[in-house]
Formats: structure tokens, C-alpha cells, sequence
């Protein structure tokens, strides 16, 4: 069985001398790059599975990295590992398409549990599952159909909408941007009280308990993160 290449792009010796190990150990082919420039050229040359870059390069800020990686592949990961601590930050990197944000200093069990999620979101992504589940909560997105505990729930079709573009990306951050131009289009990219209203109508329907959310999650100055199954 071929091993899954992830390539680290830091410019740390001590940060690549670190996650090296953990990941061999952990199945994975791994390679380096320094720059934002070599990193680039090793995508070009060979695309990996999945991409781990900082954000502080020495050549190229890794959000103009990451800009023209996506230029080359939508679909392969990256996680963003940086030290950058500005919730402007992180939100740049996921509007720009990254999948995931770890910051510096970074406990390796969490990156790794990061990586399993977004190349499971990767694998799943030619074929969308006919259905997402959490927990008692089931979303059948090509009928529309919400179920809880095997009782159909009535959602408007803007709240299904929301809940669907969630669920499709379960277990990724996306931005208050990136949810409210999906949902209603980008005249509305910045209307976040409006879209904190309608997530707040949404758990109301599909929590156990809407003021102690296990499905939809805030995360904070960021957006929100599905959890399915």
C-alpha cells in the first residue's frame, strides 16, 4: 500500500526536525521545503497528499503560498502551522482555501488528529455521502431531508442550506465569509450578525441542548465547525 506524502513547507530546522519522525511514525512519506518558492516547485513536480505550511516564510508570505498553490490543486489539504496569532490571520488562510489552522507551540497529537480529518474530507470529496450523521441528527443532502431520532425536521430552505454547506465540510472551520457567500451570496459576505442569527435558529432545531451546541461549533472570531460522526 503506497504511503500518503505530506509535504512540511518551514522554515524552522528545529520545526521539520520535529514533525519528521512523528510522521514516519505515524505511516507518512514525508518531504520538506524551506520556501515558499521550493515548496511550490515540489508540488509542480510531484503533488502530495497533503500540505502543512507556515504562514512567517523567508522568501514569500505563506497566504501568497498558499494563493498559488490552489492555483495548481483545490483538492489537496493544507494546514496551516503558525505561530501568527491574529484571528485576521486565520481567517485569510481559510478564505484563501486552507482546510485547518494549528498554531505554534502545537501539541503533535492534535496535528495529527487534524491531518486523519482533512484527508478523510479529501477522500470523501468526489463522491458526496448521501448522507451526514451526528449523532442522532441525520442530513440527506440530495433529498433535502432532515431527520432526529428518526423525526423529520421542518427547516426553511435557507437553514437547510446553512446546514448543508456544514455538513458537506464536517469537521473543517469555515469562515463567516466563506458560509454566508455559499449560502446567500456575496453581497452578503460580511453580514455576520445576520448569519449568527440564522445559526442561532438552526441549533435551536437540531441540539440537544442549543446553548451547549455538540454539532454546530463556534469557533471563536473565526466561524463555525460541523461535527459529524
Amino acid at each position: 500500500m503506497n504511503k500518503l506524502r505530506v509535504l512540511i513547507v518551514d522554515d524552522e530546522p528545529q520545526i521539520r526536525r520535529v514533525l519528521r519522525p512523528s510522521l514516519i511514525a505515524s505511516g507518512y512519506e514525508v518531504q520538506e521545503a524551506a520556501s515558499g518558492h521550493d515548496a511550490l516547485m515540489r508540488i509542480s513536480e510531484r503533488l502530495p497528499d497533503l500540505v502543512i505550511l507556515d504562514l512567517g516564510l523567508p522568501d514569500i508570505d505563506g497566504k501568497e503560498a498558499l494563493r498559488k498553490l490552489r492555483l495548481v490543486t483545490t483538492k489537496t489539504p493544507v494546514i496551516i502551522l503558525s505561530a501568527r496569532e491574529r484571528e485576521s490571520e486565520k481567517i485569510a488562510a481559510l478564505d484563501l482555501g486552507a482546510n485547518d489552522y494549528v498554531e505554534k507551540p502545537f501539541a503533535m497529537g492534535e496535528l495529527l488528529a487534524r491531518m486523519r480529518a482533512a484527508l478523510r474530507l479529501a477522500h470523501a470529496a468526489d463522491a458526496e455521502p448521501v448522507t451526514i450523521t451526528a449523532g442522532a441528527l441525520c442530513v440527506d443532502i440530495p433529498k433535502r431531508l432532515v431527520t432526529r431520532n428518526g423525526q423529520n425536521l421542518r427547516l426553511t430552505p435557507k437553514e437547510f442550506d446553512l446546514l448543508a454547506i456544514l455538513a458537506r465540510n464536517a469537521g473543517r472551520p469555515l469562515s463567516h465569509r466563506e458560509i454566508l457567500r455559499a449560502v446567500w451570496g456575496a453581497s452578503h459576505q460580511d453580514d455576520v450578525q445576520y448569519l449568527r442569527v440564522f445559526i442561532g435558529q438552526l441549533r435551536a432545531k437540531i441540539e440537544d441542548d442549543p446553548a451547549t451546541p455538540r454539532i454546530v461549533l463556534t469557533e471563536t472570531g473565526i466561524g463555525y465547525r460541523f461535527i459529524a460522526d
